[in-house]
């Protein structure tokens, strides 16, 4: 029964992938609102519901496979390694995260991506509300972490139904306001590395300094070393 089981979701979860495919390379191809469920199902060679017994919305549809850092930031903070506190291991995430996407942005994908969001109200508000739902998870695994696991200047547990969600706005609105301006940059030469080493270095001060107020980085003024960032960006920042 199990083997049925498994064959019958490995089947689905092939079409799935099959619509996807079809469905962005369509949009990347055509535009976003020239192209219609239907258009997807015919290329797709499916019926029409079964395209919505995957993806409620075109919206849903253009931006699967594409949103790990949705739950990422709060999977950071909640498999950090023994000994790193909630914050130094969201900032190592949103710095490796930021290497990662900022290559992949100055891929032709990349490009087709961001042209389309910027192309598109319907696809940038969703892409608003997907930004809340990883506050709102990192918010969650904050608070969480706070409870067992304080750090120096962590906020009390009476103040972390506040502290906890401020904080994650705060981190991850700034993380992409630079992101977002690397993206808009597309006039700046340079080499790939160069360009993806620079923003995870601004990325990382920027971080720095918020972590700084609640004495994280320095220990609340005792000194500690964190462990991060390693060597070698603190010598190139």
């Amino acid at each position: 029964m199990s083997e049925i089981q498994d064959r019958r979701a490995a089947k689905k979860a092939h079409t799935r992938r099959h619509i996807r495919d079809v469905a962005q390379r369509m949009f990347a191809d055509g535009g976003f609102d020239a192209v219609t469920i239907a258009d997807i199902a015919r290329e797709a060679d499916v019926a029409v519901q079964t395209v919505f017994n995957h993806f409620v919305t075109k919206e849903d549809l253009f931006f699967d496979g594409r949103l790990p850092w949705v739950e990422a930031p709060a999977e950071a903070v909640r498999g950090r390694p023994p000994g790193t506190s909630p914050l130094t291991a969201l900032r190592r995430h949103l710095v490796e995260g930021a290497g990662h996407f900022g290559t992949l942005h100055l891929s032709a994908e990349g490009r087709s991506f961001t042209a389309a969001l910027a192309a598109c109200p319907a696809l940038a508000a969703h892409e608003q509300r997907v930004i809340q739902e990883a506050e709102r998870r990192l918010s969650a695994a904050l608070a969480e972490a706070w409870l067992t696991d304080p750090e120096p200047g962590a906020p009390h547990l009476s103040s972390s139904a506040i502290v906890a969600p401020l904080t994650a706005a705060i981190w991850l609105a700034a993380s992409r306001v630079v992101f977002v301006e690397h993206r808009r940059q597309d006039t700046v030469h340079g080499d790939v590395p160069d360009r993806v080493a620079a923003l995870e270095q601004l990325i990382d001060r920027v971080l720095a300094g918020i972590q700084s107020q609640i004495g994280s980085v320095t220990g609340a003024g005792d000194g500690s070393e964190t462990g991060w960032p390693p060597a070698a960006i603190r010598r190139a920042g």
